[in-house]
């Protein structure tokens, strides 16, 4: 596992900084390896700490209303990453606005919507034009690069761990990352899997990009990253980054990581106040998590904590849900952003430890 030496990089949300649909930005204003995030773009929230529009907490990133305000205030700067995660991977037009932008300026452009820069001949020319790069990070990998599953997945013998949502945009991924940091901070060897173009950008070694993988070689894929992770690293606990859920209609997903991941154990995340699938109420109701708990049992994975999305809850709203879920389910409940995730680390040591005396 190679080092990875962070470059400078600009946010571009260009007006969706403080909605759900900038998650991407979010994930990069809380943490990434890969990136050193100096500015967002994004004029409605332009002047404050990116931080602080997020999660309320200072960051030292600033939100400039252009990128040549940036420019002029931030020093060099290598990149500017589209920031923005749409419903169908859509580039919006104000971000494609800033894109050109960007590459005039000499910036190369990340990009992880479905919505492919390299696709479009005037940013290719644009690029070209000004020694810069489109990179797409969504682009499906060629056939020869790709896996079938082989059973190999059963020769680990580290306990293997799937973030799963009852719903899309629930903290699957930054879940999974706070995980893992906290595991290793108490001196466990925790891996992450990624499987979002989020998880890449923000430093993951190990994983693919899900929805951008041809169906027939998921499995494969899943099972690629956590083979390759384990014997190259070592790793006492794999966690793997869920996508989606269970039961969303417009993109159900999550056995795959139990069945061909051989994911026995689950931290499922919910949002108490979170009524319908991606708040579409004619796509139909968030399911109770008891029936949730109970599909993922009949397919032989124990959840072993559930963790809170607190999305319009006031602080005591979020501690009465983390007390009634605990008396309801008898689990431990989390809230990973305010408490962090500490308590669940010794559940997992005690599933290493189980493991190792199992695997001698």
């Amino acid at each position: 596992m190679e080092p990875i030496m962070a470059e400078r990089a600009l946010l571009l949300t260009n007006g969706l900084l403080a909605t759900p649909n900038a998650k991407t930005a979010h994930g990069l204003i809380r943490d990434s390896e890969r990136y050193t995030i100096v500015g967002v773009i994004d004029p409605p929230t332009a002047g404050r700490d990116a931080g602080e529009v997020l999660d309320g907490k200072n960051r030292q990133i600033p939100v400039f209303a252009t990128l040549e305000d940036a420019l002029a205030q931030v020093g060099p700067v290598q990149y500017g990453i589209v920031g923005v995660a749409t419903t169908g991977g859509i580039l919006p037009l104000e971000v494609l606005f800033l894109i050109e932008t960007c590459l005039q300026n000499g910036l190369s452009v990340v990009n992880g919507l479905h919505d492919l820069l390299n696709d479009r001949p005037t940013l290719v020319q644009l690029a070209a034009e000004n020694n810069a790069q489109l990179i797409d990070i969504r682009k499906p990998k060629p056939r020869a690069d790709l896996h079938f599953w082989s059973g190999e997945v059963f020769r680990i013998t580290a306990p293997i761990i799937a973030v799963l949502g009852m719903d899309c945009a629930m903290g699957k991924r930054t879940t999974a990352r706070l995980l893992t940091q906290a595991c290793q901070a108490a001196g466990l060897n925790a891996q992450m899997i990624y499987t979002g173009q989020t998880g890449w950008l923000q430093g993951g070694q190990y994983g693919f990009v899900f929805d951008s993988t041809l169906n027939d070689f998921i499995s494969g894929e899943i099972e690629h990253a956590l083979v390759t992770c384990w014997r190259e690293t070592g790793a006492e606990v794999l966690f793997i980054e869920g996508q989606s859920a269970l039961r969303n209609p417009s993109g159900p997903c999550g056995l795959e990581f139990i069945v061909s991941g051989n994911a026995k154990h689950v931290v499922l995340m919910h949002a108490p106040k979170r009524r319908y699938f991606d708040y579409e109420p004619h796509w139909g109701e968030i399911p109770p998590v008891e029936s949730e708990i109970e599909i993922i049992q009949k397919f032989g994975a124990d959840v072993i904590a559930l963790a809170l999305h607190t999305e319009d809850c006031t602080p005591e709203e979020a501690r009465q849900f983390q007390r009634d879920y605990a008396d309801r389910l008898g689990i431990p409940v989390l809230l990973p952003l305010e408490e962090g995730l500490e308590p669940v680390v010794p559940k997992i040591r005690q599933l290493v430890e189980k493991t190792v005396r199992y695997a001698d």
